[in-house]
């Protein structure tokens, strides 16, 4: 090649390759026995030339090649390099592989768990660790050069988001920013702010999957490719929904449903229908068996199967095994024992058994395991080691996995496109389906992935690929102004300039920037107003005025009807305070309409759970026992006339409402005292509107009104109609500009006036309290420093201490608040229950300051669902008795006691010196870090 070119060719050549071999970046493509990717390149030589950089790139396409490289800098340069990521876990592999590459001696480790080498030129860290740094001004951030933020497209979590966005606009300017995302479809508007934060900073957007991605359906036996190519005129291919499967879809889809036993008469059970569907047609829905045996027939294992349900995980290793599968031969079996054994070995005998070990092992050692959140973090680590080195080849997962832990798979399959969202059961998103189907296909080991939907009934082919051809996925900020957060500003940088900084935020750019659409739309608006208005003109009088007249009418008596619905749920609330345990009512309404006996009236004052927000929670919610043998809280909602006791009940000492033998006797009894009597019919009074002034005034204005007698009355009443809906539509437009000005802002404005009221604040100035709470981070900030002001947890024992510490960061997965929770007794209780009397006073003012939650500002109530099983743990109780009294899985378990732990070392650096909180926190974080809850996940 070289002898075709010119000398001059030649010359520029050997110049252009002496300049490259002069760069860092030449000895760092020297590490990897890969060659990298244009974007990696890219992305490195803008890093090389002093630029901040984000890389937007799908899952596995080596996107943290470039982290790497401003590690290498850093080294190189002889400065520090922060390599931050949002869980500890992904922290702790990545601790793992720098170790690896630099040795131990260069690199440190810092999360809420664990402290290694923390002075070491390179760190990896959570990046709220970092955030915390930033705030208390540590000597640790001297010389430091670069920060990675890994998985930055976290900032739009709305619980955590806000850490990211602090982060960046806290870091020294001299510091270059590492921004790693997933593929977001606004990269380019997160650049333009990085850009205008941060200074120059490259945006580097790769849609190219390394690995291609092959997308199927797989029904009964056979497996459909989801898309076909098909050439266009132009020779170009083009991807179309796989005509076979539409085909499928349309004639599966147009059989009846729902089964009849004729003999009988009664709808089949589900396997009866499954059965008969399998029978009438050769397309089904396969088992988890079935899956598995297919991928592994097919040579399509590992596979990673997402079901978003952790007991759905459980059940499907359950199956396999019931089904005798095995895909590990003898060696690795052997193997896997090894690994096992090593890795468990600090375990304690007794603690296996509790923990599910033998069950657990049994699937490793036939290459079969679950993966989510409620197992122990060992046992965790332990899938993800065996499954990267393939001695696990089925591993069944929750959507946690797919949140940047290092696991890829040679294919993933979706049980179901549809989800539990915290609310309710929601199609998953394109930007769900595209993180999770990211998983398939290894880099350097697979040709190709596989991302694998299995049939359902109703299945829409064109819908799952719109699902997997759609890109979009916005990056959307949480950042929201927290008490902390206030706090540690103005001690920085006075009120005026933290005001200016937080306008600086990712949602005030965006807020900024949506205005733009708005305006217009406004302007469009008002233009339709102009027509309407032409329209609704009538030749007899003013009809803007005549149409006031019957608007006026019609919320009046709206208002009228609510006032009577008001005052019916207000004597229905005066009535269930009167309820007593043991009285017999008739529930007139819902889902539990019918006898039932009151086994605690619920009301406000004894509530000792719940959360901010819902309906009906200041009235009371008795909780009955219906005459169908179910026990439930009902809500004012089920009541919407007054209730009165039909008979009363004497309740045996002995019933316990979690026994189905206890709920079955004393629902028999209700039955046969009270299940003969009919409740009277409630009757309503005459309507307030027949007697109101105000209505009768309207009505006679309206008689005798101009327009009243025009022949096109109500052709010019509904051009009147149109035009006063497009009038209040371009209002709360134009509401909404002024909103979006300024709100981080002005919601800046109200938590520091709350502050200030509570003398946390003195204009520019941080009082002793504020400085307590600058030291205490968490959504119950505030109440945990107004605990320690008010000496709450003074006189507490250190197990005590951790139960009510529990309560600040506990949250429990469901809103079932049907049975109180158990509560440690004596001075704990009493240290409980003013904690959430002062959340009362709390959220009592926020209101005043017009502070919405729901906004994600401000305090929920606490939870205190884990009070008693902290409590028991901090007292030295065996981890058997302490799961088995509170049915919790041993990985939340965990994990709660870890958040816990750290809360109270954050009340022990609040706390004055020398006072005993100080050390009884210190005390109860030793008695809380013992047995599985020490186990180091760094290994």
């Amino acid at each position: 090649m070289t002898d075709d070119m010119s000398p001059a060719e030649r010359y520029a050549a050997a110049r252009s390759r002496a300049a490259e071999q002069a760069t860092a970046l030449f000895p760092f493509r020297a590490m990897y026995d890969f060659d990298l990717d244009p974007f990696q390149l890219d992305a490195c030589r803008a890093l090389e030339a002093g630029k901040g950089v984000l890389v937007a790139a799908p899952t596995g396409s080596g996107k943290t090649i470039v982290g790497e490289f401003a590690v290498h800098l850093a080294l190189a340069q002889g400065r520090k390099c922060f390599y931050t990521t949002p869980i500890k876990a992904l922290s702790n592999q990545k601790y793992n592989d720098l170790v690896k590459r630099y040795g131990a001696a260069e690199v440190g480790l810092l999360t809420g768990d664990n402290s290694v080498n923390s002075e070491a030129p390179v760190i990896v860290m959570t990046t709220e660790v970092l955030r915390n740094m930033l705030y208390a001004g540590s000597q640790s951030l001297t010389g430091l050069g670069y920060v990675v933020m890994d998985e930055v497209h976290y900032l739009s979590d709305r619980f955590r988001g806000a850490v990211w966005e602090e982060v960046i606009i806290h870091l020294p300017e001299s510091v270059t920013l590492v921004s790693l995302s997933a593929t977001v479809s606004n990269a380019e508007e997160f650049g333009d702010w990085l850009d205008t934060v941060r200074g120059d900073t490259e945006v580097i957007v790769s849609e190219h999957r390394p690995v291609p991605l092959w997308q199927h359906v797989l029904a009964g036996r056979r497996m459909y490719d989801l898309f076909e190519e098909k050439s266009g005129r132009d020779g170009a291919g083009r991807r179309a929904v796989n005509p076979d499967l539409v085909r499928l879809a349309r004639m599966e889809n147009s059989r009846p449903t729902g089964p009849r036993d004729r003999r009988r008469g009664r709808v089949l059970r589900e396997a009866d229908r499954e059965r008969e569907r399998r029978q009438r047609s050769r397309i089904w829905t396969p088992s988890r068996v079935e899956v598995i045996d297919r991928l592994d027939a097919e040579g399509l294992l590992p596979a990673i199967t997402f079901i978003f349900s952790r007991a759905g995980c459980e059940a499907a290793v359950q199956q396999c095994l019931a089904a005798g599968l095995r895909l590990n031969d003898e060696p690795a079996r052997r193997r896997v024992r090894e690994i096992v054994e090593r890795r468990t070995a600090t375990i304690p005998d007794e603690d296996l058994h509790v923990l599910g070990y033998f069950e657990w092992l049994e699937g490793l050692e036939r290459g079969i395991a679950a993966h989510h959140a409620g197992m122990l973090p060992t046992f965790k680590e332990v899938v993800e080691e065996l499954f990267v080195q393939g001695l696990v080849k089925a591993v069944f997962a929750t959507e946690t996995l797919a949140l940047g832990i290092n696991m890829p798979a040679r294919s993933v399959v979706l049980e179901k496109l549809v989800k539990w969202n915290g609310q309710q059961h929601a199609d998953i998103t394109p930007g769900e389906y595209t993180q999770l189907t990211g998983r398939a296909g290894r880099r350097g080991i697979d040709v190709e992935g596989h991302a694998v939907v299995l049939w359902q009934r109703a299945m829409d082919p064109e819908a799952l690929a719109g699902l997997a051809g759609t890109r979009t996925y916005p990056l959307r900020s949480s950042f929201k102004p927290s008490y902390n957060m206030a706090v540690n500003l103005v001690s920085q940088f006075g009120r005026h300039r933290s005001r200016e900084l937080l306008e600086t935020s990712f949602a005030q750019f965006q807020a900024d920037r949506s205005v733009v659409g708005i305006s217009r739309q406004v302007q469009k608006n008002e233009e339709g107003l102009e027509g309407y208005r032409a329209s609704m003109t009538c030749h007899l009088g003013d009809f803007e005025e005549y149409a006031r007249l019957r608007r006026d009418l019609k919320e009046r008596e709206t208002e009228l009807a609510k006032q009577g619905a008001a005052q019916r749920r207000v004597a229905a609330a005066a009535a269930l305070e009167k309820l007593r345990p043991g009285d017999v009512i008739h529930v007139p309404t819902g889902k539990y309409a019918g006898l039932a006996l009151v086994l605690d009236p619920g009301l406000p004052a004894g509530r000792s759970n719940g959360h901010r927000g819902f309906d009906h929670h200041d009235g009371p919610r008795p909780l009955v026992l219906t005459a169908e043998r179910q026990v439930k809280r009902l809500a004012s909602i089920d009541f919407p006339v007054p209730v009165e006791a039909l008979d009363r009940m004497r309740i045996p000492k002995s019933f316990n409402a979690r026994s189905p033998h206890s709920r079955r006797d004393l629902a028999s009894a209700l039955r046969t005292r009270a299940g003969h009597i009919t409740p009277e019919r409630h009757r309503r009074g005459r309507a307030p509107a027949a007697d109101d002034a105000e209505i009768a005034r309207l009505r006679t204005e309206i008689r005798a009104h101009p327009c009243h007698g025009c022949s096109d009355r109500e052709d010019h009443a509904r051009w009147a109609e149109r035009y006063h809906r497009l009038r209040r539509d371009t209002r709360q437009l134009e509401r909404r500009i002024e909103g979006r000005t300024n709100t981080i802002a002005r919601t800046f404005d109200r938590v520091y006036a709350l502050l200030s009221d509570l003398g946390y604040l003195r204009g520019d100035e941080v009082t002793e309290d504020g400085r307590r709470l600058a030291r205490l981070y968490g959504e119950l900030d505030l109440l945990a420093s107004e605990c320690l002001r008010a000496g709450v947890w003074n006189d507490l024992k250190p197990a005590e201490l951790a139960a009510c510490a529990s309560a600040l960061v506990y949250e429990a997965r469901s809103a079932d608040d049907a049975l109180p929770p158990k509560l440690p007794t004596g001075a704990a209780q009493q240290a409980l229950g003013e904690m959430v009397r002062i959340w009362g006073r709390l959220d009592a003012l926020e209101e005043e300051h017009r502070i919405n939650q729901t906004e994600g500002v401000g305090q929920r109530e606490p939870d205190l669902g884990f009070a008693w099983s902290a409590y028991r743990w901090a007292s030295g109780h065996g981890l058997d008795e302490v799961l088995r009294e509170v049915e919790m899985p041993a990985g939340d378990f965990v994990r709660w006691c870890k958040q816990v732990i750290d809360v109270l070392g954050q009340i022990a650096e609040a706390a004055p010196d020398g006072t005993p909180i100080r050390r009884n926190a210190r005390r109860a974080v030793d008695g809380m870090l013992r047995g599985v809850v020490a186990y180091s996940s760094v290994g």
